[in-house]
């Protein structure tokens, strides 16, 4: 697939996550009287913009992210006091202020969900072992999760989501294909080429892998350097697809806020990683993986973005939603507002900070290609 289909499927996965999450932010602002001044898709330089009634609705340059101007989000003389005041998001009572704030958060969990149950509706990649109860997967597959850097698997040509179609060496073959299986054929065969039969992706055609399985160190078993997982298609009708995708959507949930709390309290503690994260460039070589190897597959990694959209936000620092949550909170507490010059530099460099991290980010991800 060529790199210009990437850039498109990724650009159209962020639009399409990010114009729900600020249309919640949006819907809900309007439905309480709040004036909206702009609704921009990407970061600032502005390409185009025009206006329907009071807001403008604008395409902006940088293509990863986007923007609600809401009045009165940030204080000043003008939205607190002036004549358009009563209808500033500032004034408004703390608990539609939240409601608000929390709107574009709910809205990429809603989106989530909905994702995952259009995937099992069309037939969703699951785990055998994690499939709905009483329900048999169809198409089960020896597929290839991961393949570790410069290992046999990886030097032959194999790559994470490749389906194991057969095993063999010489004479002798593994007829009943499973984690289980795999292993001990490489354990038996040390310093043997095993020929690995594959296909990728929607391609129907079988290939072979000729892998060597190696011993990292002197007396330990002989790899070839992947993780596997048995996975077949689970494909349900509508009010269960709903059921078993909400159920998704939790557990997504609960393993993405556990893998951001490692990451963050790793990151603490001096043992962070930058191969844990990926930016604007990794991400656009995973979404063309994900739309290469189907639909499903698609919808599945725009519904993990969504909610690792979600938490984000959620997190109390300043400029994304959890922090204007958390002033909103402390003002609530303490019966009055924060010093508004407190709270927009304080929104202003946790933007700042923000765009840092994602350069660096970025930066890591293009050194990553060479």
């Amino acid at each position: 697939m060529s790199i210009l289909i990437s850039i498109l499927v990724f650009i159209a996965v962020i639009l399409v996550l990010v114009l729900v999450h600020e249309a919640g932010h949006f819907f809900t602002a309007k439905h309480f009287g709040i004036r909206v001044d702009e609704f921009g898709f990407g970061f600032p330089p502005k390409i185009y913009g025009k206006k329907f009634g009071e807001t403008e609705y604008s395409i902006n340059a940088l293509p990863i992210g986007g923007f609600v101007k809401i009045f009165g989000e940030n204080p000043n003389e003008e939205n607190t006091h002036g004549p358009d005041s009563a209808r500033s998001f500032v004034n408004k009572p703390k608990w539609q202020q939240a409601i608000v704030l929390f709107a574009g958060i709910f809205s990429n969990f809603l989106l989530a969900w909905i994702l995952l149950s259009f995937g099992f509706m069309s037939g969703l990649p699951t785990s055998v072992g994690s499939e709905p109860n009483g329900y048999k997967l169809k198409d089960v597959r020896l597929v290839i999760v991961t393949v570790s850097e410069k290992s046999p698997a990886e030097i032959s040509g194999l790559k994470s989501g490749d389906k194991v179609i057969s095993i063999n060496s010489g004479t002798d073959s593994v007829v009943d294909i499973n984690p289980d299986t795999l292993k001990a054929f490489v354990v038996a065969h040390p310093d043997k080429e095993i020929d690995i039969g594959y296909t990728r992706g929607k391609d129907k055609n079988i290939y072979i892998a000729k892998v060597t399985p190696k011993a990292e160190k002197v007396g330990d078993k002989p790899i070839i350097g992947v993780a596997m997982d048995q996975i077949g298609t689970a494909k349900l009708p509508i009010y269960q697809a709903f059921w078993e995708g909400l159920k998704l959507d939790w557990y997504v949930t609960e393993g993405t806020v556990v893998g951001l709390y490692t990451l963050i309290s790793q990151g603490i503690q001096g043992k962070g990683s930058m191969e844990d994260v990926a930016g604007p460039v990794g991400m656009v070589k995973i979404t063309g993986d994900a739309y290469k190897f189907g639909l499903a597959y698609l919808l599945s990694f725009a519904a993990l973005i969504s909610v690792n959209l979600a938490i984000i936000n959620l997190l109390p620092f300043p400029a994304l939603d959890g922090g204007r949550l958390l002033f909103v909170l402390i003002e609530k507490i303490k019966g009055s507002r924060i010093n508004p010059k407190f709270a927009n530099n304080a929104n202003t460099i946790g933007f700042v900070i923000l765009m840092i991290l994602m350069l660096l980010i970025t930066y890591h991800d293009v050194i990553k290609l060479f």
